[in-house]
């Protein structure tokens, strides 16, 4: 019987994806073996992701083990991946998408970021929220926080923050419905790319057999047409977890919708384009419209971007 070796972080949530993904692959008939680890990204919670750098974070030790073999797929939250992965290394599959929705998350079930004359600090990690925050509610303060979901509640019922900005999925998988108190529309809080779905890493050298029965056993055709053109955006703009983008794919038959853009991270500017094409061309849909978000003046918003994140890491 084909053994298939799964490595993961060591978190609630991810394991949460990884007996997913070993239910999934169990009922194919495949044997498992679940490795967990730590990652960059799980050690240094001090520090927000943008300043330690976006690429590798929560999947270098993770690579390494792919790597050298001790594991055959490494199971991811999509939206941590970076747009562009190390040579040798690939994503074999997307899993059905969870809602792609951020949400608030608080005890205070009155908490409301409509009142500009209510003090509200939210706690957030995401370069992107913040951003998108100052753009539809300029008065709410944030504070950078990292940790598991658990840990980030505990230090919002610390005192650190009225709310949490977090994944819908996330919170879903953990959980936590009760404690959520509003759900941002897709089209005010675009998701960043990948946002609510598992991505599956592997090694070029993996066997073909096994390669095949994983994807077979968890890849969702609709799922990666999206995450296709999503990550071809994002790979055009050269970005990962530290830039304030965003995109979502939406399929309706053949056809994709992509809507992806950039927000200043002081919020005053907001570059948003949308584009539609055949699903077959998922990738060239991304880039293309990467394309468009650089020429509307994203490519100078870009420099601006980082820049500002030079100084403040200086």
């Amino acid at each position: 019987m084909t053994i298939i070796r799964i490595g993961t972080r060591k978190s609630k949530l991810a394991m949460w994806q990884t007996y997913y993904v070993q239910e999934r692959l169990e009922r194919a008939g495949m044997a498992t073996e679940i490795v967990t680890m730590e990652t960059k990204g799980d050690k240094i919670l001090n520090t927000s992701i943008a300043k330690i750098g976006s690429k590798g974070v929560f999947t270098e030790e993770l690579e390494e083990q792919l790597a050298g073999g001790t594991i055959d797929i490494a199971v991811h939250s999509a939206k941590d991946m970076p747009s562009r992965l190390p040579p040798g290394f690939s994503l074999i599959a997307f899993t059905a998408r969870e809602k792609a929705n951020d949400v608030l998350l608080s005890d205070d079930r009155t908490l409301t970021l409509d009142d500009p004359g209510r003090k509200v600090v939210l706690g957030t990690s995401s370069v992107r929220r913040r951003a998108l925050l100052k753009l539809h509610y300029p008065h709410v303060e944030t504070v950078d926080i990292r940790g598991n979901l658990q840990t980030r509640i505990q230090k919002m019922r610390d005192g650190l923050c009225d709310g949490l900005l977090l994944a819908f999925a996330g919170v879903h998988r953990m959980a936590y419905d009760e404690m959520i108190v509003r759900i941002f529309t897709e089209e005010q809080f675009v998701p960043p790319v990948g946002q609510g779905c598992i991505a599956i890493e592997a090694a070029d050298s993996l066997a073909a057999d096994k390669r095949e029965a994983v994807r077979a056993a968890l890849n969702n055709p609709a799922s990666e047409a999206c995450l296709l053109a999503e990550r071809g955006f994002l790979r055009k703009l050269e970005g990962g977890c530290s830039i304030p983008a965003f995109a979502l794919a939406r399929l309706e038959g053949e056809t994709l919708t992509l809507t992806g853009g950039l927000v200043s991270l002081d919020g005053t500017k907001n570059i948003r384009e949308t584009s539609s094409g055949p699903r077959s061309e998922a990738a060239a849909l991304g880039a293309a419209l990467g394309e468009t978000v650089l020429a509307q003046g994203g490519a100078g918003l870009l420099a601006e971007i980082r820049r500002e994140q030079a100084a403040e890491g200086a």
